[in-house]
């Protein structure tokens, strides 16, 4: 078997293989943050198409917490009602449903990408934004929303938010919960020194910015059930090498600090908080950043960025650079990749055929 369709044991969570499908972006909702037909489609069709889990996109804990007003929410035990249906079909498929757990905070009230991705004023259907610092170097460009720097209040609030999320995502059926911790959204601007300027107990030093994560984790360990896995994800650079900034090195050791509060896995993207931040882009662009937390680390990592063909993810596992390999794009290109990469993989035809959904067998081999 190709170590990618290997399974994976966290806690008593039996992942069929080691192919994860990234949270993406819908922007489908309607201004309710419930899920619709559009969700039960495209999570369902990946499920179907061979992920080992299926995570949904970023799903904010609170209203504010939207990107735009189009994201989908997990505030109220309606949107919990909303997704169980198709946690019920993921399961069905054989995969494992997980969920996001998110705040933009000051990235918040926004139009959708294709309607501009521009910031939206409260006469306008927008919100007043949380920010850690209201100060900080603004994410986007354009007139922004009235920000709030977040007090006692609001971050106790935020606290409280996680951790309800949380269990309204544990009766929806979802097995896996991740922290949303990267990407430029509230709890990366605490981490990261150029969007934290605060000078309390949730800024200055490192111990201090990353204070709200560990507050956060420890909210949702504390009703996500001991037998099921929890994972972060966090940016592993800012790529920001010009000024003090979120580094590598920062993640390695807070991955660190992340493992005894009970996270199991830290899935490790990068940057999003600043535009002049310095990419390199390209195949595998990110799996240095996962590889390097995978070594520092007693914690399963999981690699995002670049990955588009099977025997490129199989070798990222087999090389031990990876636990699990998040696929983004190119399951938005090929809702069926998981079933590509076992056809791709595996030399017996009849183990390739038991992976796909009987109603496509006669497909499986041409």
């Amino acid at each position: 078997m190709a170590d990618l369709l290997s399974p994976l044991s966290l806690r008593e969570t039996e992942i069929p293989n080691r192919i994860a499908v990234s949270p993406m972006c819908q922007y489908s909702c309607e201004p309710d943050g419930l899920a619709t037909d559009w969700h039960r489609v495209h999570l369902g069709s990946r499920a179907v198409g061979g992920a080992g889990i299926v995570m949904t996109e970023a799903t904010a804990v609170e209203p504010r917490g939207r990107i735009t007003p189009h994201d989908l929410g997990i505030w109220s035990d309606e949107h919990a009602a909303a997704l169980e249906p198709i946690t019920e079909f993921i399961r069905e498929q054989g995969s494992v449903p997980g969920i996001q757990l998110a705040h933009a905070g000051h990235k918040a009230s926004k139009t959708r990408p294709w309607d501009g991705n521009v910031p939206k004023q409260p006469d306008e259907g927008g919100w007043e934004v949380l920010s850690p610092s209201p100060n900080a170097y603004p994410p986007f460009d354009g007139d922004r929303p009235a920000l709030c720097k977040a007090d006692a209040d609001d971050i106790q609030g935020v606290i409280d938010a996680y951790r309800a999320a949380a269990e309204r995502s544990l009766a929806a059926g979802f097995e896996i919960a991740e922290v949303h911790a990267a990407h430029g959204y509230l709890l990366h601007e605490f981490l990261s020194p150029v969007t934290n300027r605060r000078t309390d107990d949730y800024g200055g030093s490192f111990e201090d910015r990353t204070r709200l994560l560990r507050e956060v984790v420890t909210a949702v360990r504390s009703v996500w059930p001991d037998d099921k896995p929890l994972f972060v994800r966090i940016s592993g650079t800012d790529w920001l090498a010009d000024r003090e900034s979120w580094t590598i090195e920062h993640s390695m050791r807070l991955a660190d600090d992340l493992a005894p509060l009970g996270v199991d896995l830290v899935d490790v993207s990068s940057g999003g908080l600043h535009p002049e931040q310095a990419v390199p882009g390209g195949p595998n662009f990110q799996v240095p950043l996962a590889e390097r937390v995978r070594r520092g680390a007693d914690v399963a990592v999981g690699a995002v960025g670049g990955i588009t063909e099977p025997e490129q993810a199989d070798a990222l596992v087999r090389n031990g650079r990876a636990d699990i390999v998040l696929v983004g794009r190119e399951f938005l290109r090929d809702p069926y990749f998981g079933l590509r990469a076992a056809g791709e993989l595996e030399r017996d035809p009849d183990d390739i055929t038991a992976q796909w959904p009987v109603q496509y067998r006669r497909a499986a081999n041409r």
